[in-house]
């Protein structure tokens, strides 16, 4: 489009024609303002396409919604050895001394919550690398953190997560399951005495629990190899086989003996009572020298000393176990009460819940954002066409 400007007449001063400079070498607003007037149908145009430009924009880009979460953080400013603790465990998560920097327990908590561990967390659980179509779950971690923004009122110390996404369940979920990861991490931490006391006897009772199991199985073991089971009653059946064993032999010899007086060494009774001893003494022999077991699962009279030893030691072994266990189960179960009694208590002020409006883009000011963007460019344009028009008829003039 052409604009017809007026040459202005030549003087001595080159920048006295300029119609953007007053004779002071300053900007002359009167001939800005005829300057844009003359070029009003140009900016106009620039303007009218930059503001449909960007209604354009403003209905084509995806719209974003935002959940948010907040919660109250636990005091953490007080003399309480406990509350000490924890401070100190959440400053070396943040890796400062924060509370000793002025800082508010609503800010410490804000750092565990922009903290490495639970972004990865969330990205493995929500799938985030396929969601967000990456190759790398670092990627997708600084993505999660370009779209939450976790912010601590000065004043109060709520601490708010909002979370923003295309999809507004997605955007919801991932703002509550900021809140369960803090929880988990806070237990992880062991945060304060108390829980630093019930995570030492979890780990001692996780051990000693393994130590009884395997004086379990050498017991178990013990009992089928050697068939011991009760030491006091196969005790006593040892001793009273052997004694049964040996009457019974006295019993033939007498008979054998009053037999003698009528009956000669050929006489079948006495062919029977002698089969009968030599029998009987086999079995005592046996039983004596362990060359085989007795009936009734008796263990050989030769190793009773050892195999009631053995036993008895691996015995006292399992009870041994059994009650440390006993023990380490009380004092854990202590220790858990105690940490539910001192624990520092989230307080959730505002559960996430699903968004129903969207959050961006914000059309009505994309739209004044475009209106001015195009008078601003347009004007622009606008001055710089009459500055090259000057400085040619100066040129032209000159020649």
């Amino acid at each position: 489009m052409a604009v017809h400007s007026p040459i202005t007449p030549l003087t001595s001063d080159p920048q006295s024609r300029d119609p953007l400079h007053s004779i002071s070498g300053s900007p002359d607003f009167i001939d800005l303002f005829r300057t844009l007037r003359r070029n009003k149908r140009e900016i106009a145009w620039i303007t009218v396409a930059f503001t449909a430009a960007a209604a354009l924009l403003a209905f084509v880009l995806p719209p974003k919604y935002t959940a948010t979460a907040s919660f109250i953080p636990p005091n953490l400013n007080n003399s309480n050895p406990l509350a000490t603790a924890l401070a100190g465990q959440l400053s070396a998560v943040a890796g400062a001394d924060l509370l000793g920097s002025g800082k508010t327990s609503g800010e410490l908590y804000a750092g565990i919550l922009k903290s490495r561990s639970i972004a990865a967390e969330l990205v493995k659980k929500f799938n985030l690398v396929g969601i967000y179509r990456v190759k790398k779950e670092s990627k997708a971690e600084k993505l999660l953190g370009d779209r939450t923004n976790i912010s601590v009122d000065p004043k109060s110390t709520i601490v708010s997560v909002s979370v923003t996404d295309k999809s507004p369940g997605l955007a919801h979920d991932l703002a509550d399951a900021y809140m369960s990861s803090l929880r988990s991490t806070e237990g992880r931490l062991a945060l304060g005495q108390s829980s630093q006391k019930r995570l030492f006897f979890e780990q001692q009772l996780e051990r000693e629990k393994n130590n009884l199991a395997d004086a379990e199985i050498e017991l178990k073991k013990s009992q089928e190899q050697s068939g011991f089971i009760a030491p006091a009653a196969q005790t006593e059946v040892e001793i009273r086989s052997i004694a049964e064993t040996r009457a019974q032999i006295a019993a033939r010899q007498v008979q054998l003996a009053a037999l003698h007086q009528s009956a000669t060494e050929e006489n079948p009774e006495t062919v029977r009572l002698r089969s009968e001893i030599a029998n009987l003494q086999e079995q005592l022999a046996r039983i004596q020298d362990g060359s085989s077991r007795a009936a009734n699962g008796a263990i050989p009279a030769t190793h009773l000393p050892q195999v009631q030893l053995d036993f008895i030691r691996k015995l006292r072994e399992v009870k041994y176990h059994e009650a440390l266990f006993e023990i380490l189960s009380k004092q854990y179960e202590a220790a858990r009460l105690d940490e539910a009694r001192d624990a520092p208590v989230l307080q959730v002020l505002d559960s996430a819940s699903v968004p129903d409006t969207p959050s961006s883009p914000r059309r009505g000011y994309v739209i004044v954002a475009g209106v001015l963007i195009g008078l601003i460019l347009g004007a622009a344009w606008a001055l710089l066409k009459a500055s090259v028009l000057q400085l040619l008829r100066d040129l032209f003039s000159a020649i």
